[in-house]
């Protein structure tokens, strides 16, 4: 099994900025990918930011320049460090893993609030 715990999600003010991490932890081997998705209120779940195995990294344009994601291997651990925040923001993060083949594995999910 795999367990994917987020926190790092609160209330923050527009401009303001903000580090979410993404802990795995189980039977885990071969990560191929990690990312961050995000769900606002009454719209579908959409791509953030997302790190493979190589290093190389991707983003949403609607936060490209504002966020960086990153991992830490030896603690199966992905992070995205947001600045700038705005309202539209706002959303439930979830973070997603693909590993050990065919795996897919994603978090509970951590609100994120950004008033205006």
């Amino acid at each position: 099994q795999v367990q994917l715990v987020e926190s790092g999600g609160g209330l923050v003010q527009a401009g303001g900025s903000l580090r979410l991490s993404c802990a795995a932890s189980g039977s885990i081997f071969r990560i191929s990918f990690m990312g961050w998705y995000r769900q606002a209120p009454g719209k579908q779940r959409e791509f953030v930011a997302g790190i493979l195995s190589d290093g190389s990294t991707n983003y949403a344009d609607s936060v490209k320049g504002r966020s960086t994601i990153f991992r830490d291997n030896a603690k199966n651990t992905v992070y995205l460090q947001m600045s700038s925040l705005k309202p539209e923001d706002t959303a439930v993060y979830y973070c997603r893993i693909r590993a050990n083949g065919n795996g897919d594995y994603w978090g509970q999910g951590t609100q994120v609030t950004v008033s205006s």
